[in-house]
């Protein structure tokens, strides 16, 4: 008989008790999320209120998109950590933690901050104009409604991380009244858009991400997502169609002197039993304002005391890490 494959140790949180419950309920739910987040980095959430349907319907304006013609699709090309269509071969998310690999086996539309921050030098650097395809005019007020209820959700997020590492609920989110963020729709197709897999090559390479909080939500696959753990080594991240995945980045990491860990995690290669298998996720990275500084938190709670960095000098080394010249 066929082993199922191991499941990594992550739990599910529901917010709603944590936003409506009483003080023990919270104190639970509190320590749930700090073990977690020593242990894998990863937890899947409920109770987040963001719509289902909502994401389907974000689902099908983008396939819309990545099965236009590839000459289509060019005119919104853009580089790595910019705005519009990321083709095969432009990322190996690998490199970030100085693994070679092939390119990731995936497209983007990636979108970011929709308002300037009002500061030359940052403008420059980290806003430009969001670019939406003419040829899918559904996907904008779709995407916008999105993201309009990730920044909510992360707001609720941060607050209860900074309790859950009994800082307080601002200790996080008081870094964040101007963030910038970014927010991915990743399309995995089968092998009869992308070939074969070449050895070690993935959907996404091993990698953990670079900022605070990524809020994910993507689809069961056997291609699909898998988070390494001490206890387990790779193992397929559990799934649960109503909850969202959440995973802390390295600055958080180096926010809590690694008492919590940044989720190491990588996205399989279409399956050899099921080769056009498609999957698409929306993935959005969280982020702080432009220019904090980064510093660990002390001993008892911290554990390994990091030089301090600013926050988006950080940030935009690692995006050029992964970047496929």
């Amino acid at each position: 008989m066929d082993q199922a494959p191991a499941r990594a140790p992550i739990p599910t949180v529901d917010l709603g008790p944590w936003l409506r419950g009483g003080p023990e309920q919270r104190r639970r739910i509190a320590r749930t999320v700090d073990e977690a987040l020593q242990v894998a980095g990863f937890l899947l959430v409920t109770g987040h209120g963001i719509d289902t349907a909502l994401r389907s319907r974000i689902r099908a304006a983008a396939r819309e998109f990545f099965t236009l013609p590839v000459a289509v699709k060019r005119r919104y090309e853009a580089e790595v950590g910019g705005r519009g269509w990321l083709g095969p071969g432009a990322e190996a998310n690998g490199y970030a933690e100085g693994t070679w690999t092939p390119p990731d086996l995936k497209e983007s539309l990636t979108f970011a901050t929709r308002e300037p921050f009002g500061d030359p030098a940052i403008d420059a650097e980290w806003y430009a104009p969001n670019v939406w395809p003419a040829e899918v005019p559904g996907l904008r007020p779709l995407c916008e409604e999105y993201l309009d209820g990730m920044a909510g959700l992360e707001k609720r997020l941060l607050a209860l991380l900074g309790a859950a590492l009994g800082l307080g609920p601002d200790f996080f989110t008081r870094h964040m009244t101007r963030p910038t963020y970014g927010f991915n729709i990743n399309w995995y197709p089968g092998t009869d858009v992308v070939g074969p897999a070449e050895p070690g090559q993935f959907r996404i390479g091993p990698h953990t991400d670079f900022g605070t909080v990524t809020i994910l939500d993507r689809q069961a696959g056997k291609g699909g997502l898998q988070v390494f753990t001490d206890a387990c080594g790779w193992a397929d991240a559990p799934y649960d169609p109503e909850a969202l995945t959440v995973n802390i980045g390295d600055l958080m990491a180096r926010w809590t002197g690694d008492r919590w860990r940044s989720g190491r995690h990588r996205v399989l290669p279409p399956p050899a039993d099921a080769p056009a298998e498609e999957l698409m996720s929306l993935v959005y990275f969280g982020e702080c304002t432009p220019g904090t500084r980064v510093e660990s938190v002390p001993a008892p709670v911290g554990r390994v005391a990091y030089e301090p960095v600013d926050s988006h000098v950080y940030l935009r080394r690692k995006l050029d890490e992964i970047t496929v010249e």
